[in-house]
């Protein structure tokens, strides 16, 4: 037969972690509607951007975007249809998908071997090699647009892709070979010495085991060069040419805003919209790839 106080007990514990749990919600409740209100406000260009990407130029020019939730039949598709069938866009499309893939594969291979090499090699300046490169992380993009202007005209690379594709990698592997080396430093180094027993070339080590384990600071490498590549304005201005990618074309709209919205605006969005799916793709990796070689 139970006793009063133990069939008590456990009613009071019940009361005890739901009054816990009703006190914790109430503490973080504000931080969370705070948090919850920053992140609407931070969508609001977002939605504005996108709903007068479907709004008709004229209902543009008459009322602000907002009015299309009172009136959702001002909505339209058309602009999108223009946009696909507009050869200038397209195009742009394109070339920007070239840059932005080749910009973002090239120094990850290069930056990957690099930080390999810095973290587990053992080779004569070594370490004055890496403090060089950490020195070129505070070098501006500005000071070298004149010098290397003139070497891509000597060496034919200026108005191509491969040519921005050259500039993105030579700024983006500072960074990127910090990065991986940091996260390649953290693997265990009993995994090498075991490989190395088992007659694994360093060719094969660099394959087989840190690609696959580098694979999350290389996936947070990779959100972060194709953002940088694909939102490029300033070098695709300076050394493109006739190779326009998605900003300068939308650029070459600005000649009158209100005139042409209707290309701006879903331009715009597409551009908006791809490098979003990217980092959606590979979001899971992000914070461990930027955690990187920050704890030991």
């Amino acid at each position: 037969m139970a006793t009063a106080a133990e069939t008590v007990a456990p009613a009071s514990v019940v009361e005890e972690s739901v009054a816990a749990k009703i006190l914790r919600i109430a503490t973080r409740l504000p931080v969370q509607l705070f948090l919850i209100a920053v992140g609407l406000l931070w969508l609001v260009p977002t939605i504005g951007l996108f709903v007068t990407s479907i709004l008709p130029a004229s209902h543009f020019d008459q009322a602000g975007w907002w009015k299309i939730f009172s009136k959702p039949s001002m909505a339209t598709w058309s602009n999108y249809d223009s946009i696909f069938s507009n050869h200038q866009i397209t195009h742009a499309l394109i070339t920007t998908v070239e840059i932005a893939v080749g910009g973002t594969v090239l120094p990850i291979i290069v930056a990957a071997a690099a930080g390999y090499a810095f973290a587990w090699l053992d080779f004569p300046g070594r370490d004055w090699l890496f403090i060089a490169v950490i020195a070129m992380l505070v070098v501006p993009l500005q000071m070298a647009l004149i010098p290397i202007f003139k070497l891509y005209s000597h060496l034919n690379l200026y108005g191509n892709v491969f040519g921005l594709i050259l500039f993105h990698t030579a700024f983006g592997l500072p960074f990127a070979i910090f990065l991986l080396r940091n996260f390649f430093i953290g693997i265990p180094k009993d995994i090498f010495e075991s490989a190395r027993i088992d007659g694994a070339s360093e060719l094969r080590i660099f394959l087989r085991l840190i690609l696959p384990l580098g694979l999350p600071a290389i996936a947070s490498l990779a959100i972060f060069q194709f953002l940088w590549t694909w939102n490029d304005l300033l070098v695709a201005l300076v050394f493109g040419g006739d190779t326009k990618p998605i900003t300068v074309a939308i650029f070459t709209q600005l000649r009158s805003f209100s005139a042409n919205i209707d290309i701006i605006g879903p331009a715009a969005f597409v551009s908006l919209a791809i490098p979003l799916a990217v980092f959606f793709a590979f979001q899971r990796y992000f914070v461990q790839g930027l955690l990187a070689g920050s704890v030991k």
